[in-house]
């Protein structure tokens, strides 16, 4: 695999969206909600990083399954998300591809009565949007490839990489 971001300048990008989150809710509260999987990396290295008091809370939202590196249709459950009604919510994802899932997220979320949503994901992807949103936080632009590392998988593998690496021919499992 031919690696794109190196372990050091995911350190200083979570590092600089931190300062980013911190600045904007200084003073208040926050609740932290990371989109399972792909995001349990970042949102562990994230919250240690803010200067606030902060829950933490999950939703889940798939559209890659099996052998894919397409999107297929999105499924959200929300199950696990903790009570946000009148909640300062950061909605937290490891990729903005389409922006389907981010964008589908949001209203859900927007529908349980936070005070506000605002939306942080490490990587944006070129040349793939599908919405007319945009991400409030974003930590690295990355070019139109498959990519695996730091919480991004294929078929389950890889998550665990420190850094994120674009997939080549006979990389898959």
């Amino acid at each position: 695999m031919k690696q794109l971001l190196t372990a050091e300048q995911i350190e200083e990008g979570v590092t600089r969206l931190a300062a980013e989150v911190s600045e904007f809710y200084a003073g208040k509260t926050l609740t932290v909600l990371g989109v399972l999987n792909g995001s349990i990396v970042l949102v562990a290295d994230l919250i240690r990083h803010l200067d606030l008091p902060v829950r933490v809370g999950v939703v889940q939202a798939s559209s890659y399954r099996g052998p894919a590196d397409e999107p297929g249709p999105l499924r959200v459950e929300l199950a696990m998300m903790p009570d946000i009604q009148g909640r300062n919510v950061l909605l937290v994802d490891d990729i903005f591809d389409t922006g389907n899932t981010l964008s589908t997220l949001l209203a859900e979320i927007r529908g349980a009565g936070p005070t506000s949503v605002r939306t942080l994901v490490l990587l944006r992807k070129h040349g793939r949007k599908a919405v007319a949103m945009e991400p409030d936080h974003v930590g690295f632009e990355i070019p139109n490839e498959f990519v695996v590392g730091y919480g991004l998988d294929y078929q389950d593998a890889f998550r665990n990489l420190p850094y994120v690496a674009v997939m080549e021919p006979g990389d898959g499992l």
